[in-house]
């Protein structure tokens, strides 16, 4: 039995082929209490979901509509532990469904979430002559879906704080490179089927794709049913797949009484994936977390070295956010738990990048590079030998999050008013609230924690000089 995880393509946070799930939501996860309002335009759904499987997928789950859109829930008493449903590999669709005149032209350059889209579109064109119709008229519509691509330059201005603008910029930029890649393709297939085909169409079916598809054997895959199913970062119930048995499932972690929402874990995301893949976010995510970005100034004139040494000892890992580069130094900060405890949640590299930053002299560095060498190879991972040098790297440190404390404040402030005429603005509003608050609660965090650190390291410091000998960390 392989974890299912919902699909996520944030290289930060890439998921092995079977992990972890991840799906589109509306605005802010259903809550277990939501009244269930029977979806009577998905009576058939489930019929003919079974009949094309040629087994049952589920006998306790029925799709209804909550305050946050379509949903699953449960038609019986579920017990913790039970099977709630079953669907089978034959009537998921995966990029193997591209049609093979299709596939045949595309390039290698283009990946499985494009692939996926193309096979949304095409069953899209065909219209209800598709034998996947009944699935491709329930996805959600454009102006139903939030997630940052489709946000205005003016709504994009909230959450220009957050590393999540310049990410959806890039994913923006993705979806066009890979529009302009299959065009000329899908001309080629079907130039009637496809002659007014536009890019807003190929970024809603990528959208699509970003917030409902599953990590697969076959690199992604759309699991009919299963993506009605809401979020809860706090479930423990995941999409599971079993190889041998070639279907997905999901098993109940906790007891639903008939009518109540039954709720599974896309993953572990912070607001920051949330919004940008699914469109949603939570109003406390206890998996927030900051990505940022510091370097060594130009005007430091131990910048080469600093660099060179950075790039020796710590060489950039492939997916690793927390590593070093020429153009600058990406680190992702979690919130620490307590801010006389360990600082978990700070990267070391994070740390030893500070050390090195307020290195004032070639001596400091090499004997930097002579301890990694002694040691684990690691660079400045250690406190510095001297406890000035640990105090002033570890200020330097807090003044980078203070002033982003700072930041983050004055964007939380500049919100724009939302008026009630304008229903979309004012969820999206909210969003970037909950996406900035929440970013800035990790930030406060670390601060307190740096605060503290730096406070016992001058008390030890001044004890070590009041008794002419230097205590232990």
């Amino acid at each position: 039995m392989l974890l299912g995880a919902r699909f996520t393509d944030r290289c930060c946070l890439h998921r092995p082929i079977v992990c972890l799930s991840r799906r589109f939501k509306f605005s802010s996860p259903a809550k277990p209490q939501d009244s269930h309002c029977v979806d009577k335009d998905c009576d058939d759904f489930l019929p003919w979901l079974e009949q094309k499987a040629g087994v049952e997928i589920s006998s306790v789950l029925s799709i209804g509509k909550s305050t946050y859109g379509r949903s699953l829930f449960a038609s019986k008493s579920i017990q913790t532990g039970d099977c709630i449903l079953k669907v089978p590999y034959n009537v998921q669709i995966s990029p193997d469904n591209v049609p093979s005149k299709i596939n045949y032209l595309l390039g290698d350059e283009v990946g499985n979430i494009a692939k996926l889209a193309i096979v949304i579109l095409v069953e899209w064109k065909i219209g209800q002559d598709s034998e996947w119709a009944p699935y491709i008229n329930r996805l959600p519509q454009p102006g139903e879906m939030h997630s940052t691509i489709f946000w205005s330059e003016g709504e994009l201005k909230m959450i220009q704080q957050s590393s999540v603008y310049q990410e959806t910029v890039n994913q923006k930029a993705q979806i066009q490179k890979d529009f302009l890649a299959i065009k000329p393709v899908l001309h080629h297939f079907s130039e009637n089927l496809f002659k007014d085909i536009s890019l807003k169409e190929f970024m809603h079916a990528c959208a699509l794709v970003g917030s409902r598809a599953w990590g697969s054997t076959k690199g992604l895959s759309l699991i009919p049913f299963a993506d009605f199913v809401n979020h809860d970062g706090f479930s423990e119930s995941v999409l599971l797949s079993d190889e041998d048995k070639q279907l997905s499932e999901v098993i109940a972690d906790r007891n639903y009484a008939p009518g109540e929402q039954v709720l599974i874990r896309y993953g572990k995301f912070p607001n920051a994936t949330l919004l940008l893949d699914f469109g949603f976010t939570l109003p406390y995510n206890i998996y927030d977390q900051v990505q940022i970005q510091v370097n060594i100034p130009h005007h430091d004139l131990l910048r080469t070295l600093k660099l060179e040494l950075l790039h020796r000892h710590c060489p950039p890992k492939i997916g690793d956010v927390n590593s070093f580069s020429s153009m600058g130094n990406s680190f992702t900060i979690k919130e620490v738990k307590s801010a006389r405890g360990k600082g978990r949640g700070i990267p070391q590299s994070l740390r030893a990048f500070a050390r090195i930053f307020c290195c004032t002299s070639p001596q400091e560095l090499s004997d930097l590079a002579v301890e990694a060498a002694q040691n684990d190879g690691r660079l400045a991972r250690r406190p510095l030998k001297s406890w000035n040098r640990e105090i002033q790297a570890h200020q330097v440190l807090l003044s980078w999050i203070t002033q982003l404390i700072n930041e983050y404040n004055t964007s939380i402030k500049s919100l724009p008013p939302a008026s009630p005429l304008y229903e979309t603005f004012a969820l999206r509003k909210q969003m970037a609230r909950d996406l900035l608050t929440g970013e800035l609660r990790v930030l406060k965090s670390a601060g307190a924690w740096l605060e503290n650190y730096c406070a016992t390291l001058t008390t030890k410091s001044y004890l070590s000089d009041q008794n002419g000998s230097r205590a232990k960390f």
